[in-house]
């Protein structure tokens, strides 16, 4: 038979068995159809029933029967995808679930026959899944093959014992090419991509008119850009314990307490700019200077040069401002500022911390505290997330004058103390529009939220806190410590949810992927080790295995099934950084080439990095639909 332009993805065999029937939703349940009590129902039967309720329940199972009988199924358009410059990407992934689950309109790449018979949508990200567990060749197969078109997945051996994923093979006929977001020389995060969306013309216009409208009812209050708990989480701030279990603090490290319950609404809190400095030493990067200015009143109140716990290496002066000659007669120890800057901010109310990419200080003072106001995240890029403005170029843009132009003097932290806290009164006076580029995004539950009249309903399961993260608009979330913990939650959560979302991450945290960013020593971008031998992971991937055909057996029929990797190894991609960071922070420094010993970067490394970026983008996409029962 010629095969036609569009190659479809098709559901499960139907060898496969059966769901579990202690999980099934019974009939009356999954159809919305509610039991009333006889003597609060007029006109009900003996039963309970009303005859409206009767026929409204005939009714449903007509309609059950008419979508069992034209079944949901994804079919890749192969015309689409040889015109794309680039593979299908995580935004065309989040864009066909909401397709699926909300109110999106259907993509080019993929067409969904029946989409409306579609009853639930599950989504699971498996980093770690690689082609080679599939028997499929390294993407991209070949120099002459195009590298967007869907591959055909080879069946599990019969003549021996089985390998990889087998479900993989059994549930999906052909594997995606996908590509994760970034630029030549650094990978974007999956999860930001997959969970941000931009918001619609309609939604766009409502939001513009309850902006106007804000500002003029809205007094001009800076604690109105305090930062949520899920953008200190996105940017990777040391949160205290009490606010979500993310960071794990290491000797050394303090946080504030907690805030009173009246502190919360108190329009009078004191608010701190802050800025550090840093030199280098044998441990690495330490606290050098730590300055903090009084937003009310615009005074100094605290300005500390500080005596690094170990011998200095570099002093980057061109950066810190710091010198020998500053240092060399300085008896003020860390212990002593950190006890200072901790007893500043423990007072009640809680005082609010300011500055620019604030989460570098926390960690320079190795101090966890809960409000905090952020210029480089409450003012945009020209280009956008992810990427943020340098607080120079935001001072002579908004503010009109010029800061850390002292050239080979360095920076002056009273100056950039004092700029985060002239831009923080621009944007107080001026409403949160001020020094933004209106490219607006959402959480895709939000989106959710408004679709179906409300009726669609979103939980997301997974590792650590999704609560405080990337879940925090969803209706429901479960947080997980295991693989085991996620596939119970998602067995007991898909029944009453439209749309689930989770991550299997054992297996790439097999494979060495995955590393711990909650470190004490974080301001420093050290070099991964060399990637040890692969792992044994058989005992890994029977697992998953396991549990995803457990997951799938329990699934209800019609529900769409997307099931992507996200991204390939990253660690030759982040090794390769680390020695590009290395050796541009030594150059900036003022160090001669002679100086840097092994710390080298050439060109042939830049078209090494690219091309690492480029695999480490790379990842795998499977579309299937549970059949009817």
């Amino acid at each position: 038979m010629k095969r036609s332009q569009e190659s479809p993805a098709p559901a499960a065999p139907s060898s496969l068995p059966p769901a579990s029937k202690k999980l099934k939703v019974s009939p009356r349940e999954s159809r919305g159809i509610s039991t009333q009590d006889p003597q609060d129902v007029t006109g009900s039967s003996e039963d309970g029933w009303t005859k409206v309720e009767k026929r409204k329940a005939k009714k449903m199972k007509k309609v059950e029967g008419k979508f069992d009988a034209s079944p949901p199924k994804f079919m890749y358009n192969k015309g689409e995808l040889l015109k794309r410059r680039e593979a299908i990407g995580i935004s065309d992934i989040r864009d066909l679930v909401l397709h699926l689950a909300a109110d999106a309109p259907p993509p080019g790449w993929v067409r969904v026959e029946n989409p409306r018979s579609v009853q639930k949508v599950v989504a699971l990200l498996i980093p770690g899944l690689t082609p080679d567990l599939l028997s499929l060749p390294p993407l991209p197969t070949s120099a002459t093959s195009n590298p967007h078109l869907p591959l055909e997945i080879p069946l599990p051996r019969t003549d021996g014992p089985s390998t990889g994923v087998p479900f993989i093979a059994k549930t999906f006929s052909h594997a995606c090419p996908t590509q994760a977001p970034g630029d030549q020389t650094r990978m974007h995060s999956v999860l930001s991509e997959f969970f941000q969306a931009p918001v619609s013309g309609e939604e766009k216009k409502r939001r513009i008119l309850e902006r106007v409208s804000s500002e003029r009812s809205q007094e001009k209050s800076p604690l109105r850009y305090l930062l949520t708990t899920e953008q200190m989480l996105e940017n990777d701030y040391p949160v205290p314990s009490y606010i979500a279990e993310t960071f794990e603090k290491t000797e050394g490290w303090v946080e504030t307490p907690k805030p009173s319950e009246e502190s919360l609404t108190n329009k009078s809190l004191r608010i701190f700019a802050i800025d550090c400095e840093m030199c280098q030493t044998e441990d690495g990067k330490e606290l050098a200077r730590v300055c903090i200015i009084d937003y009310a009143s615009g005074v100094v109140i605290y300005d500390k040069l500080v005596k690094p716990q170990k011998p200095v290496t570099d002093y980057l002066t061109r950066w810190s401002g710091i010198t020998e000659e500053a240092l060399r007669n300085v008896t003020t120890t860390f212990r002593e500022v950190q006890s200072h800057v901790l007893a500043l901010l423990s007072v009640s109310p809680t005082p609010v911390l300011l500055g620019h990419s604030l989460e570098s200080d926390l960690k320079a003072l190795k101090i966890c505290h809960p409000r905090c106001i952020d210029t480089a995240v409450t003012y945009h890029h020209p280009r956008g997330r992810p990427l943020k403005p340098g607080l120079a170029w935001l001072t002579k843009k908004w503010c009109g004058r010029e800061i850390q132009n002292r050239g080979e003097g360095g920076h002056d932290p009273e100056e950039d103390a004092r700029a985060c806290l002239d831009l923080l009164k621009k944007k107080a006076d001026n409403g949160p529009g001020f020094g933004e580029f209106k490219v607006d995004f959402e959480s895709i539950f939000e989106r959710m939220s408004r679709a179906r009249n409300g009726a669609v309903s979103s939980i997301v399961v997974d590792h650590g806190s999704p609560a405080n993260w990337h879940g925090s608009k969803a209706t429901t979330t479960i947080a997980c410590k295991t693989d085991s913990e996620v596939l119970q939650g998602l067995l007991g959560a898909i029944p009453s949810h439209t749309f689930s979302f989770s991550r299997f991450t054992a297996l790439a945290d097999a494979r060495g992927w995955i590393t711990n960013r909650s470190n004490a020593d974080t301001t420093v971008e050290a070099a991964p080790a060399t990637p040890a031998p692969a792992p044994d992971l058989s005992g890994i991937l029977a697992t998953l295995d396991s549990q995803l055909k457990e997951l799938y057996d329990s699934l209800p029929s019609r529900t769409a099934v997307i099931i992507f990797t996200g991204h390939s190894d990253p660690r030759h991609m982040a090794e390769l950084n680390a020695r590009k960071s290395a050796f541009e922070t030594a150059i900036r420094s003022g160090k001669n080439p002679e100086e840097l010993g092994d710390i080298k970067w050439t060109s042939a490394d830049g078209r090494a990095l690219e091309e690492e970026v480029g695999k480490a983008k790379r990842g795998l996409l499977f579309l299937g639909i549970k059949d009817p029962k």
